[in-house]
């Protein structure tokens, strides 16, 4: 789940995170009392999950009231990037000497938590990576054993953050590591972390994804995820009970279990593709199961070719294809269907869907031959 800016600072302040004060708002009104509550100049911010907002327009600062009513009237309401902004963050303008980048994060292939530490902040982390990589200090934490401020100093002169911050900004990454771990983050990002022209570090903006898995530990998450905005497909998914996540391609994908749609998603790219979505099943192919997730995959207009890639392990792949027809029996599909089957019962499945086959219907025998088949449908349609 991600977070607001506001949400993401709220989210910090429990657990010590020094921000610049301010309000939400979400009309032109309150911003405007918000503005006169945390005193001038003070900065109005679109509040939306896309970045580019300073570049779009997103981020004034204001004078005086009048000035206030007038960015504030002209933000909310303004399409960033397919975003609409329905609400403002309205805080004081701070007066910045220096701007840093910290996150914390999961590097999965290391099996670590990974810090990212920069002098190079307010610009786009990718961005620094890309033109000056040497700037940006990884430092991989085991997670039983945690880090130690010595480490974090480390880290601090490493990244070449200025004398006179560095006591500052390891008090403040104690504090985002123990944000990062305790409060169930997936991603706790800072950009930018600034020194003040009164010698104080705190987080200018706060970038924060939750780990949905740990929502139960977290009752106070409710206030979050009610106002998590999603796309028709996705509102269609998480009403179906579906793990669904909606992309920009073409290929609709559905895979039973997370690391296998994950791999089909890299294999579509690979052949020269674009994935349309993420789409898990989870355990189970069952027709209910199969109808839902071909009736979201439907709902999207840019999907020109659907794959399913079901391995069956515990799940009997024979079922599976009966499933599969049952739930194309319901669900008239836009597009064609390519289907890959392996794993228990496989050769039984294929024997099930022969009867079937079709230019509408096709049946590939890897996940590699599947993929190219439904870019190859989706390029012959283009």
């Amino acid at each position: 789940m991600d977070l607001f800016e506001y949400q993401g600072k709220q989210f910090f302040a429990r657990y010590g995170i020094p921000t610049s004060p301010g309000g939400v708002a979400d009309t032109v009104d309150e911003a405007v009392r918000q503005a006169e509550a945390v005193g001038f100049p003070a900065v109005i911010k679109a509040q939306v999950q896309v970045g580019g907002r300073g570049k779009a327009g997103g981020i004034k600062i204001a004078s005086d009231s009048s000035e206030a009513r007038t960015f504030a009237t002209s933000i909310l309401g303004m399409d960033i990037k397919g975003h609409v902004v329905k609400r403002v963050w309205v805080e004081r303008s701070s007066d910045i000497e220096k701007e840093y980048y910290a996150s914390y994060t999961l590097d999965r292939n290391a099996k670590k938590y990974l810090l990212m530490l920069s002098a190079k902040g307010g610009v786009d982390i990718e961005e620094v990576a890309e033109t000056d990589p040497g700037a940006i200090v990884r430092l991989h934490i085991d997670p039983v054993a945690g880090v130690t401020a010595e480490e974090l100093a480390e880290a601090v002169e490493a990244a070449g953050i200025d004398l006179e911050a560095r006591q500052g900004v390891v008090v403040l990454l104690e504090q985002l590591y123990r944000a990062y771990v305790e409060g169930d983050a997936d991603l706790a990002e800072i950009n930018p972390l600034i020194l003040n022209t009164s010698g104080q570090v705190h987080a200018l903006d706060a970038k924060v994804t939750l780990d949905d898995n740990a929502s139960y530990r977290h009752p106070e998450w409710a206030e979050y995820a009610a106002t998590v905005e999603y796309d028709g497909r996705e509102r269609l998914a998480k009403e179906k009970g579906l793990n669904y996540i909606g992309l920009s391609g073409s290929v609709g994908i559905i895979a039973n279990g997370a690391g296998l749609a994950m791999s089909t998603l890299d294999v579509v790219n690979q052949v020269g593709g674009s994935a349309a979505n993420f789409l898990d099943l989870g355990g189970g192919a069952s027709a209910d199961t199969m109808s839902a997730a071909l009736e979201v995959i439907n709902t999207d207009d840019n999907v020109e070719a659907v794959l399913v890639n079901i391995f069956g392990g515990i799940v009997r792949c024979d079922e599976v294809a009966k499933g599969i027809l049952e739930a194309l029996s319901r669900v008239e599909l836009r597009a064609p269907i390519v289907i890959r089957l392996d794993g228990t019962n496989a050769d039984v499945a294929r024997d099930i869907l022969a009867p079937h086959v079709s230019e509408r219907l096709i049946v590939e025998p890897t996940m590699v031959s599947a993929a190219k088949r439904a870019v190859e449908l989706v390029k012959k349609g283009a």
